[in-house]
C-alpha cells in the first residue's frame, strides 16, 4: 500500500507511532513520525516454545516467558507556554498540533486550554527489557521531549528511568532502570529469516489498559512509509493500537523480531495494518546507543532520484538502476569529490546501488571521515571517484548555479514534440518569480494537457535549466536541445527542472508527443 494513495487524514495515522497522551482535560493520541531501521529476526522453519504448534495449540507458554520482560513507559512532558511570541493562546501540550492533525478532518475541535494556563501531559508507550541489569528498548517518539521518564514493570513496580541514548532516524531509544534484583529479559531473534505468513505476537500496553497480547501473521516485508532513509518495516495484522509503540513483536520461539512502531488507521484504532522495525537493524542500533548514546551517520550532500526506463534511455544507460543526482549541495563531500548533477551513482564502497534507498542506507551506515569509492555513469561513460564521507546534518546548503551571461528575450518558444510553451527569464519575470540574478534557463509558460510533458509531470512555472545534462540559458536553447535529442534517435529527453527551490530530473518520452 503506497502512502501516496492514502487520504491525507489516514496517512497522518499511518506514519505516526502509537504513544498514548493523557492530559487533565482529554485523553487522546499523540503521534510522532516513526523513522525506522531495518531487519533481524526468526527462522522460516520455526520450533514453537514448549512444543506448541499454533494456531491449533496455545501461545500461553510464549506469553508466560516474554510478558514479564515487557514494560510500560510513562513520560512527563512540560507543555508549551500558554501564549506564543505573538500573544496567541496555545494548546494544552506540545502535542496540540497533532491533536489538530488527527481530529481536524473529522470536524472535532482540537483540545485547548484557557489563555495564560500551561498544562503538563503524560505519554504512555511500551518497551522491553534486553538485559537483566535493566536496559530497556523502546521507540524514540515515546520519549522524545520528555522531562522525566518512568517505567512500570509487569508486576506493577514503578521505577525512574534514565535515557541512555536515542536515534530519531531509526525511531529507537534505550533506557536504563535500577532494580534490587535481576530482571526478566527477552532475546533478540533473526528478522532476516522472517517470511510473509509467519505467525507473530505483539505485546504492549494499548490505551494504557495494561499489558496486552495480540496474535497475527506477517502481512508483508520491506514496507517504505517515506518517513526516513531506513524504512524497511515489517507489516503485520496482529492488532496494535496507541500505547503499543516500543513493545516487542515476537515469533513463535518467543524471540523479538521487531519493535511495534506505527499503524495505518482511518479512525485512530487498529484496522489490522501495523508496522514494526525489524530486529536485525534495531539490534545494531541499540548496541551503538548502549555504547555511545548516539549515532553519527555518513553524509554525501546530494539530492537523488530513481532512474526510470525513460531516464535510462535519455542518458544512454542500457537498463534502469542506480541513483540519479539532481543536485549537489554546495561545499559538500560530494561537491569536493567532483560529483555533478546528472551523474548516476551505480555503486558505493564496492557495493551495487540499485536505487536511491540503497545509496541512502549505504552512506548513512558509513562512519564520517571514511574514504569510499563512488561508481558513476556520466555522459555515456562509466568512471570511479573517491569521496571523503562527511557527517550528516540537517543544515544543507543549496547548490549554486552557473553565473555566466543573460539569456536572450525570445517569447513563446515551443517544443511541440512534447507539448511545452517556453519563455526566457526576462528582468520582469525574474522579479515576478523572485529569481536570483544568476538563475538561467527557460520558464515553462504552458503545458499541453494531452502531450508527453504533462504526463511526465512538467508544470507551468517550472524552470528548465538543463537538457540531456547540458545547461541551457534560453527558451531557444531548450527547444534546439529537445529537437536534437529527438533527431538522435533517443526515445526520451532528460530535463533538469527547478521547482520551489529544488531540482529534479524529468524524462519526457517522445513517443507520446
Amino acid at each position: 500500500m503506497s502512502s501516496h494513495n492514502i487520504p491525507r487524514r489516514h496517512r497522518v495515522a499511518a506514519l505516526l507511532g502509537a504513544a498514548l497522551i493523557i492530559s487533565p482535560f482529554v485523553v487522546s493520541f499523540a503521534q510522532s513520525a516513526g523513522n525506522t531501521g531495518v531487519s533481524n529476526v526468526v527462522a522460516t522453519t520455526q520450533t514453537p516454545v514448549a512444543g506448541i504448534t499454533a494456531p491449533n495449540g496455545s501461545f500461553a507458554p510464549i506469553v508466560a516467558a516474554d510478558k514479564p520482560a515487557v514494560v510500560t513507559v510513562t513520560t512527563v512532558m512540560k507543555a508549551q507556554p500558554a501564549n506564543d511570541d505573538d500573544g496567541m493562546p496555545l494548546g494544552n501540550s506540545p502535542f496540540d498540533q497533532y491533536f489538530r492533525q488527527f481530529f481536524g478532518d473529522q470536524g472535532m475541535p482540537a483540545p485547548r486550554t484557557p489563555p495564560q494556563q500551561a498544562q503538563r501531559a503524560e505519554a504512555l508507550g511500551s518497551g522491553f527489557i534486553v538485559s537483566a541489569d535493566g536496559t530497556i528498548v523502546t521507540n524514540n517518539h515515546v520519549v522524545d521531549g520528555a522531562s522525566s521518564i518512568k517505567v512500570t514493570l509487569d508486576d506493577g513496580t514503578e521505577l525512574p528511568a534514565k535515557l541512555i541514548g536515542r536515534d530519531a532516524k531509526n525511531d529507537l531509544a534505550v533506557l536504563k532502570i535500577k532494580a534490587d534484583k535481576p530482571l526478566p529479559t527477552v532475546k533478540w531473534g533473526d528478522s532476516d529469516r522472517l517470511m510473509t505468513g509467519d505467525q507473530v505476537l505483539a505485546i504492549g500496553n494499548p490505551f494504557g489498559i495494561g499489558t496486552t497480547v495480540t496474535a497475527g501473521i506477517v502481512s508483508a516485508r520491506g514496507r517504505d512509509l517515506h518517513s526516513g532513509p531506513f524504512d524497511d518495516f515489517i507489516q503485520i495484522d496482529a492488532p496494535i493500537n496507541h500505547g503499543n509503540s516500543g513493545g516487542p513483536l515476537v515469533d513463535v520461539n518467543g524471540n523479538v523480531v521487531g519493535i511495534n512502531t506505527a499503524i495505518y488507521s482511518p479512525n485512530g484504532g487498529s484496522v489490522g495494518v501495523g508496522f514494526a522495525i525489524p530486529s536485525d537493524q534495531a539490534q545494531k542500533v541499540v548496541a551503538k546507543l548502549m555504547k555511545d548514546g548516539s549515532i553519527q551517520y555518513g553524509y554525501l550532500g546530494v539530492e537523488i532520484q530513481p532512474v526510470t526506463p525513460d531516464v535510462a534511455s535519455a542518458i544512454g544507460l542500457d537498463h534502469p538502476g542506480g541513483a540519479l543526482v539532481s543536485k549537489v549541495n554546495d561545499s559538500s563531500p560530494a561537491a569536493s569529490a567532483g560529483v555533478e548533477a546528472g551523474d548516476v551513482i551505480t555503486g558505493f564502497a564496492g557495493q551495487d546501488v540499485k536505487d536511491p534507498k540503497d545509496l541512502s542506507r549505504a552512506v548513512a551506515d558509513v562512519a564520517p571521515g571514511a574514504k569510499e569509492s563512488l561508481d558513476i555513469w556520466r555522459k555515456g561513460k562509466a568512471m570511479q571517484i573517491s569521496v571523503n564521507v562527511g557527517q550528516n546534518s540537517d543544515d544543507v546548503k543549496t547548490a549554486s548555479t552557473d553565473d555566466s551571461g543573460m539569456p536572450s528575450a525570445e517569447q513563446g518558444s515551443r517544443a511541440p514534440a512534447i507539448g511545452l510553451g517556453l519563455m526566457d527569464i526576462t528582468p520582469d519575470i525574474r522579479q515576478e518569480m523572485n529569481l536570483a540574478d544568476n538563475e538561467h534557463g527557460a520558464v515553462v509558460a504552458r503545458v499541453s494537457p494531452d502531450k508527453a510533458a504533462a504526463a511526465a509531470g512538467i508544470q507551468p512555472g517550472d524552470i528548465i535549466v538543463a537538457v540531456n545534462q547540458a545547461p541551457v540559458k534560453s527558451a531557444r536553447q531548450v527547444t534546439q536541445a529537445i529537437a536534437q535529442a529527438s533527431k538522435s534517435g533517443r526515445k526520451s529527453v532528460l530535463l533538469l527542472v527547478e521547482r520551489d527551490g529544488g531540482q529534479i530530473y524529468v524524462a519526457v518520452p517522445f513517443a507520446n508527443g
